[in-house]
């Protein structure tokens, strides 16, 4: 007889814990090792963020309510208006339909389940320690390769991090890598508790060794950087002040001190501003893509060359100065000759597949959600409730945001942007107004 009242308050509690569940599974799937030799294509984890999506649709049908406001609505639907049109602008059927796919899949349907599954702010925080998790796990990975001499090739050594995603995304591990600082340096600023600031300020030192060693040209160093800055200065001078020289301390202590990887590091990063001097050939690789993307947009400026179109026209549009393909070696896999198929710039990949049209309408879904988060923020810092929630979101947009500059989706770490997108839609559209608010969608 008393063993009744715990048990009838564990069960309900457990099924409450449950919406959230199947996302914080797709976030873990990325931990898995993909097979050697693997293209870099959709994996696991997108598979089973379709699944729950399909979930969250059964889900609204039992509970037969409203689902969304029509602010959310609107905004997550934004994008569709222009991956529309350049799906039936594209060169096939088939390729307008693979396209729109997984446009809808990233920026639509995985995020608008995201949004309907979190509850509060307590599942928010959930995904968050999922991302430290797994950048934890995914940097541990990455360091052993560096060490060991079993990364993925650079500069004919074996010693880049690539962590379990292999040469094939090669830069999987730095995204993941750096959503896990994000949202660690996000909850060491605004927890309210000792034991999880503390916890997660050592998570994000921690994180830096692994995203140093991933060796990036810029795109997640310089969108980490700059979006801890932003981090700080919304967490106030103060903590700014704290966290900023105890960062500095560890890099120091990290590059000066332990001289991991310093002679690289230093050649890594002269080489991002190493445009007209004699640049290595992947970043005339890089700035030829951005103008044929360019190329493409001013012969057809507002719906673009049509979704999947990018590969087809970039040789029309590309000078002679372009490669044929990078190389991939290392990390379990074999030398591979990797087509280059994407300006590796969101922005001017949807520009030149979608037009004007399609940028404004994605950008404008994105610029909506980072301006109802500041002002979530707002509330957050007024209030002094929920402001490492409003830190984790805020900073994981202004990351990606930051990060589409030299980047664009594509291999299994894209499922991860989707993801991100749901959880600053959730805390812009929904969980900004409050935890009141929240529950009563």
């Amino acid at each position: 007889m008393t063993l009744a009242p715990p048990l009838a308050l564990t069960l309900p509690r457990a099924r409450t814990l449950s919406p959230v569940l199947p996302v914080v599974a797709v976030i873990a799937l990325l931990g898995l090792p993909l097979s050697p030799g693997g293209e870099g294509g959709a994996g696991p984890a997108d598979a089973l963020s379709a699944l729950v999506v399909l979930f969250c649709a059964v889900r609204l049908l039992r509970q037969r309510r409203r689902p969304l406001s029509r602010t959310a609505a609107v905004v997550l639907a934004l994008p569709v208006a222009g991956l529309a049109l350049a799906a039936m602008g594209a060169s096939s059927p088939g390729a307008g339909l693979t396209g729109l796919g997984r446009y809808l899949q990233i920026f639509v349907l995985v995020p608008a389940a995201v949004v309907l599954l979190v509850r509060d702010r307590a599942d928010l925080r959930v995904l968050a320690w999922s991302f430290v998790g797994l950048a934890g796990w995914q940097g541990a990975v990455g360091v052993h390769q560096f060490v060991t001499g079993t990364g993925a090739s650079y500069q004919g050594e074996t010693i880049r991090a690539v962590g379990t995603f292999g040469p094939q995304d090669v830069m999987g591990m730095a995204t993941v890598v750096s959503f896990g600082l994000v949202c660690a340096v996000g909850l060491a600023l605004g927890g309210s508790r000792v034991r999880q600031r503390a916890v997660a300020a050592a998570a994000a030192l921690a994180l830096l060794a692994p995203l140093a060693l991933s060796f990036s040209r810029g795109g997640a160093w310089i969108a980490t950087a700059l979006t801890c800055t932003v981090q700080l200065a919304l967490a106030g001078l103060r903590r700014a002040l704290k966290v900023g020289a105890a960062a500095v301390a560890a890099g120091v202590v990290l590059v000066g001190g332990f001289g991991v990887g310093s002679a690289m590091l230093q050649e890594r990063v002269s080489s991002i501003t190493q445009v007209a001097d004699a640049p290595d050939q992947s970043v005339t690789d890089r700035y030829t893509l951005w103008a044929s993307a360019v190329g493409m947009w001013a012969e057809q400026p507002l719906t673009g060359v049509g979704l999947k179109g990018f590969p087809e026209h970039r040789d029309a549009h590309a000078s002679l100065a372009l490669s044929s393909g990078s190389d991939t070696d290392g990390a379990g896999s074999g030398f591979v000759r990797q087509p280059l198929l994407s300006p590796h710039n969101m922005y001017l990949l949807v520009l030149a597949e979608q037009g004007l049209i399609g940028l404004l309408a994605l950008a404008g879904a994105w610029l909506a959600m980072l301006a109802c988060g500041l002002r979530g923020w707002l509330r957050a810092r007024r209030s002094g409730r929920g402001l490492d929630c409003a830190l984790c979101a805020c900073g994981l947009l202004v990351w990606q945001l930051i990060d589409f500059v030299y980047a664009d989706i594509g291999g299994p770490s894209t499922v991860l942007t989707a993801v991100v997108f749901g959880i600053v839609a959730w805390w812009a559209l929904v969980g900004a107004g409050g935890v009141e608010e929240a529950q009563a969608r």
